[in-house]
């Protein structure tokens, strides 16, 4: 589970890893909707053709504009975001914006557990894939 590339972008830093990415946006930015440009770029360029989960460690103070979450669900790749909040109000924000996003949205006390949780909605992705190539397709035609 290490490492695989390390971006230091004006906004935010982030780590990629086999099936998950973690983003930490830095202090005072304000996150809008053409920051998902730069990140399905990112995406697209690591996870090409597979799944993956965005996890954001908020470490720093900054602001997300929600309208970010329906463009960042049409990015076909990324089944779930999982939020790591510092702080309580940080928290409350999450859960807010947890409204806009209608893939798995979980927030996390902790980066282990956020990582736990990727991992599990991965294995439950790839068996729900690997169940439906298992059905005949004669039996596809009776729904």
């Amino acid at each position: 589970m290490g490492i695989i590339k390390y971006y230091n972008f004006e906004d935010s830093e982030v780590f990629i890893f086999d099936e998950f990415i973690i983003n930490q946006v830095k202090e005072a930015v304000v996150i809008e909707p053409h920051h998902n440009d730069i990140f399905n770029e990112v995406v697209q360029e690591h996870f090409s053709g597979k799944s993956m989960v965005y996890i954001s460690n908020r470490v720093k103070s900054y602001s997300v504009n929600p309208l970010i979450y329906p463009e960042a669900e049409k990015i076909p790749n990324l089944i779930a975001i999982g939020i790591i909040p510092k702080t309580a109000l940080m928290r409350r924000n999450a859960e807010y914006e947890q409204k806009f996003f209608h893939k798995p949205y979980e927030i996390f006390d902790n980066l282990r557990d956020a990582i736990v949780w990727v991992h599990k909605i991965m294995s439950d992705t790839k068996n729900n894939s690997d169940s439906m190539k298992e059905i005949p397709d004669s039996n596809l035609r009776k729904f």
